[in-house]
Formats: C-alpha cells, sequence, structure tokens
C-alpha cells in the first residue's frame, strides 16, 4: 500500500488500473501531439550540433537548455498519469503549455543571446501551466512548483543579464530543480501509473528517432539522389535502426514496464526519476548528437569530415548506449556491460571519421553496437545485473 499521503487518482488501484474494466491507463492523443511540439525543440539542438564549427562551448549550450526542457517536460508526464486531460479548460490549458514550449523551441539558436528572455518566458508558461493542472490533482506539487518558479526566474534573468553570468544562471536554472529531489522525497506523494510511463516514454523515444530520419532528408535537400547519396542516406537510417534496437528490439520497454509494475508503489516515484529522467538524459542526447552528424555527413560519405560531425557521430552512439546501460541498472532489467565497452570503442571511432572517410565511420559505428548487442543476446538475454 501506498504512504496515506500519496494520491491516487479516483478509479485507479495504486498500480495504475482502471478499477472498472481492469485496463491500465494509455497514453493520450493529446500527450502525443503535446510531444511533437517538444520534439520539435529536439530539433532546434540538432541544428546547434550540426555544424562544421561545432565548439564547446555549443555542446555545453546544449546541455544547458535540454536540460532545463527536460525536467518540464518530464513535468507533463506525470501530469499526464495522474490523469488524463479529458474536460475540456484542461485540454486548453495542455494548449497553452504547449504554446509556451513552442517559445522556448523558437528562441533555442539564440538562447545565449538575443532570445535568452523570450525562451524564459515561454518556460515561465510553461511551469505555470503545469502548476496550474497539477495542484487540481494532487496538492502534493505545491512542493515542487517554487523550485520549478524559481527555475524560470533564473532563466529570464539570464536572457537580460547575457555573458559569463548569464551560463551561471543556466545552470543553476537546470540544478535548482533537477536536484529537488533530494529535498523533496518523492516517495509516497505521487501515484506512477507503469504501464502509461513506460508507453509515453516509449512514444517518445521513437518520435525522436523520427526526427533523426528527418534529419537525413534535411541533409540531402537540394542534391541529386546517386548511388552515393542513397548509400549514405542507408547507412544513417541503419545507424539509427541499431540503436532503435537497443531499446526496443532487446525488449527493454517491456521489461521495464514489468519492474515498474513489479516495484513497491512507494519506490515507484525514485525509479521513474533514475530510469527516465536521470538515464534518459544521455540516452535522448545521444540521438541529438547522432542525427547531428549524419545530417553533416550526408552528402560527404565519401570523404573525411571535421571534427565537430565525427564526434557527434561517435560521442552521440557512446551517449546512447551509456543513457541505455544506466536505464537498465537503474531498474535492473539487464546486463550493461556490453553497452559500456561499445560505448568507449563508439567514441574512438571518431577517430575514423576524422582520418579515413565519415562512410566508414558510419559502418564502424553500426558494427560497434551491433556487436555489443549479439553479445547480450548470446550470453544471458534475460539476466539481470546489479
Amino acid at each position: 500500500m501506498t504512504e496515506p499521503s500519496a494520491v491516487t487518482e479516483p478509479g485507479q488501484d495504486e498500480g495504475g488500473q482502471d478499477e472498472g474494466d481492469g485496463q491500465p491507463l494509455r497514453v493520450s492523443t493529446l500527450e502525443l501531439f503535446f510531444d511533437l511540439v517538444f520534439v520539435f525543440a529536439i530539433t532546434q539542438l540538432t541544428g546547434i550540433l550540426a555544424r562544421d564549427d561545432l565548439t564547446v562551448a555549443d555542446g555545453f549550450r546544449v546541455l544547458l537548455v535540454f536540460g532545463v526542457l527536460w525536467w518540464m517536460y518530464g513535468g507533463y508526464v506525470w501530469l499526464g498519469n495522474a490523469r488524463t486531460p479529458s474536460l475540456a479548460p484542461e485540454r486548453l490549458l495542455m494548449l497553452v503549455g504547449m504554446g509556451g514550449f513552442l517559445i522556448m523551441a523558437l528562441a533555442i539558436p539564440e538562447a545565449f543571446f538575443r532570445d535568452g528572455v523570450a525562451l524564459g518566458i515561454g518556460y515561465l508558461i510553461v511551469v505555470l501551466v503545469h502548476g496550474w493542472l497539477y495542484q487540481r490533482v494532487n496538492r502534493n506539487i505545491a512542493r515542487v512548483a517554487p523550485f520549478n518558479l524559481i527555475a524560470a526566474a533564473l532563466v529570464i534573468t539570464a536572457g537580460i543579464v547575457k555573458g559569463p553570468a548569464g551560463y551561471v544562471l543556466w545552470a543553476l536554472a537546470l540544478a535548482v530543480p533537477a536536484l529537488s529531489p533530494l529535498v523533496i522525497k518523492p516517495r509516497g506523494r505521487f501515484s506512477i501509473s507503469p504501464s502509461h510511463f513506460t508507453e509515453r516514454h516509449g512514444a517518445l523515444v521513437i518520435i525522436v528517432f523520427g526526427e533523426s530520419v528527418v534529419d537525413i532528408g534535411i541533409g540531402a535537400e537540394g542534391h541529386d539522389v546517386t548511388v552515393s547519396l542513397g548509400l549514405s542516406a542507408v547507412l544513417g537510417l541503419a545507424l539509427a535502426a541499431v540503436l532503435w534496437w537497443a531499446y526496443f528490439g532487446a525488449a527493454d520497454d517491456e521489461r521495464a514496464e514489468r519492474s515498474m509494475t513489479d516495484a513497491d508503489p512507494a519506490a515507484r516515484p525514485a525509479l521513474a526519476l533514475a530510469a527516465y529522467f536521470y538515464s534518459y538524459i544521455p540516452l535522448l542526447l545521444g540521438i541529438v548528437a547522432m542525427a547531428a552528424g549524419v545530417k553533416q555527413a550526408i552528402v560527404r560519405t565519401g570523404s573525411t569530415l571535421p571534427a565537430g560531425p565525427c564526434w557527434a557521430m561517435g560521442c552521440g552512439v557512446a551517449l546512447f548506449l551509456i543513457g541505455s546501460a544506466a536505464f537498465r541498472h537503474a531498474l535492473r532489467i539487464g546486463t550493461q556491460r556490453y553497452r559500456l565497452g561499445a560505448a568507449a570503442v563508439a567514441v574512438a571511432a571518431s577517430a575514423v571519421g576524422l582520418s579515413l572517410s565519415v562512410a566508414a565511420e558510419m559502418v564502424l559505428l553500426i558494427v560497434i553496437v551491433a556487436a555489443a548487442l549479439a553479445l547480450e543476446r548470446r550470453t544471458a538475454p534475460d539476466t539481470v545485473e546489479a
């Protein structure tokens, strides 16, 4: 049983099951619509990483923006997990929240320069809508909402002051909410429906993978469809596919749902944070970075590339593997050592794109991930590693 302070949605038991027909809570079409706007923001980050003159500062900016975006996206997932937005006022407010995310997405390319305040205002809209909707379902959100408001104020202030001080404020805007669970223990204060939670995040991963395929088309835009272009596009698709296989082909989503369902309901919020917030940061950033590299490589696979795109691909694959290993570790659903080993090799593979050709790097990355998955399956596909 959950602790007395937990709030369970009427009509559902602690496992997120509907008491009326016994069916688990599922993701609504409005939530998927919401995700499309969030993923547009992700593609804006891909555009930053796809530059030939990519710098460490660019990567740092992407990390900060993604972290702030990801925290509030997670807040809306928890909101939908508590109650499906079915009433007209709730749906309208969700659309307002989507508008806030859209403003943020449009401001991302110049978030640390001219459009910093605009991004902060969009973030404030997202925070206010989230807090208002959530308090109608679970008043424990009042413990979290102040941290979100502080983060929004810090982002707006960063947009005003800019410069080095702006970076410090951005870092604080990420740290304040992300570290808030250490101050506010979520155990027993929120109910988690495992079926909805895993389905929503799985759908998000699919959409982000879909955007990586769109980036292949963007990279090829305006060029003749030659044999070389066709082969490079297929390599880009294969690289995305092998990462898809690492998550869905290995049935991690299904095993994650079982693990969440079997867990003590009071312990699920902490599991959700570990697996679906912290572990998903490198996982999603990995797809973004990989897509940025492929976008640049698509018409130049027969030659070498500048360091930025090559490192983006290699490090992107590595980040994805690290994130998926952390995800498995959090939920204790499978081995991690092969993925971590493959991540180290993937980073080293970036040198191949610099010295030989980007096509060779893409092929090598595909082989590295496929080999790690084959070793997993050969040794113990269902082994649970501590």
